[in-house]
């Protein structure tokens, strides 16, 4: 499938357009956040008070404007995606590559190493990597990337199995093509597709795990996140304390949900785009 054919496929995907407006809305927002609104910092005078005009999304114990916190932490949100993204596909990619087409001894030692990464506990690995090496956000987006790897490499693996297998690569070694320049112009455009949507998959995990560990205080203290937001409220009391602050709490989980799901979303059209017969 070419690029032409791909997007006119794509776009016939209503729900797929749908995911990627919203992603692309939370990207736009995640970027221009300082021309948006200030950043969140000291104290307000109007404490906890419902959403009104001037605070759309209400205020927190400190007087802070959620929507403000809400929008820093969707920038938070896109720079771990973007930094998970990029370590996991840095060594997922090369190794699913080469353990797919080289196979043999090269090809079981990193097998060996995916199944055992596949067996550890990647939540409670990444707890230890973010504890280890400090809790500012770059840190805790490594630390996501390091343990979203071993899906793609996988992925990478049984795609260019698939490929590897098919006459145009032969042909290609028979024409005395070099192994780097198959690799990277003849196997890696044909395992594109499955890799994509995997990566849409950790992009979503990775906000997820974000999230996770800035409410196990494990995150960066200094940098507005949705999963912050929540341990804020949580450490207050705010989600079982009466009267119940309830805007403080749902914004942001319904941030988080959106997020994961729409990437979801956006990967489960890609794949439909690409193979109709897994629809």
């Amino acid at each position: 499938m070419n690029q032409r054919t791909f997007l006119q496929s794509f776009v016939r995907n209503k729900l797929g357009m749908v995911g990627l407006f919203v992603v692309l809305v939370i990207v736009l927002v995640g970027i221009c956040a300082p021309l948006i609104t200030p950043k969140p910092t000291g104290y307000g005078s109007e404490i906890l008070m419902p959403p009104s005009r001037e605070h759309p999304f209400g205020t927190d114990n400190l007087g802070l404007d959620i929507f403000g916190e809400i929008v820093w932490g969707a920038r938070a949100s896109v720079y771990v995606s973007a930094i998970a993204v990029c370590f996991a596909a840095a060594l997922g990619l090369p190794l699913g590559l080469i353990s797919g087409y080289f196979g043999g001894r090269i090809g079981g030692v990193i097998d060996s190493l995916i199944e055992i990464f596949m067996t550890l506990p990647m939540m409670a690995l990444t707890i230890v990597i973010a504890a280890v090496a400090g809790s500012s956000v770059t840190n805790v987006a490594i630390a996501i990337g390091v343990t979203s790897w071993p899906s793609l490499a996988r992925v990478t693996r049984n795609a260019t199995m698939r490929v590897a297998e098919m006459p145009f690569i032969e042909v290609s070694r028979c024409l005395g093509l070099s192994r780097r320049t198959i690799l990277g112009k003849h196997v890696l455009i044909n395992v594109i597709g499955p890799v994509m949507v995997n990566l849409t998959l950790v992009m979503a995990t990775a906000v997820l795990s974000e999230s996770g560990l800035s409410f196990l205080g494990l995150g960066d203290p200094n940098t507005w996140s949705w999963g912050l937001i929540l341990k804020k409220a949580w450490d207050t009391g705010a989600l079982v304390k009466s009267p119940n602050p309830i805007w403080w709490w749902t914004f942001p989980s319904l941030a988080i949900m959106l997020y994961v799901v729409c990437f979801n979303i956006l990967g489960n059209a890609i794949n439909d785009t690409l193979n109709p017969k897994a629809r």
